[in-house]
């Protein structure tokens, strides 16, 4: 949401929008050891009825790659908008 507020009242500058993003990263995942440390609440507090397994070492490197997937093509999304804003701006001035 500060990312779109902040190119929709005209920002275009690279260095908050690469803030903005690595803002959005660490909410991520923040969110995401939150949702686990919930999720870990709820299976300690109620025995599971099949045996738990541990997640496999591959997940996580995984979840990382797709992580940094997502976040390159929001960085490539926010590059076509401003790119988008800059026209629009050209052309109003035009």
């Amino acid at each position: 949401a500060l990312r779109v507020s902040y190119l929709h009242s005209g920002g275009h500058d690279p260095a908050i929008l690469d803030q903005l993003l690595h803002l959005q990263l660490e909410a991520t995942v923040l969110e995401k050891g939150t949702a686990e440390l919930h999720r870990g609440r709820r299976l300690a507090e109620a025995p599971p009825a099949v045996p738990a397994e541990p997640p496999s070492t591959g997940t996580h490197s995984l979840d990382a790659a797709l992580l940094a997937v997502e976040l390159e093509n929001q960085h490539l999304e926010d590059e076509l908008l401003a790119l988008k804003v800059r026209r629009e701006r050209r052309a109003d001035a035009g």
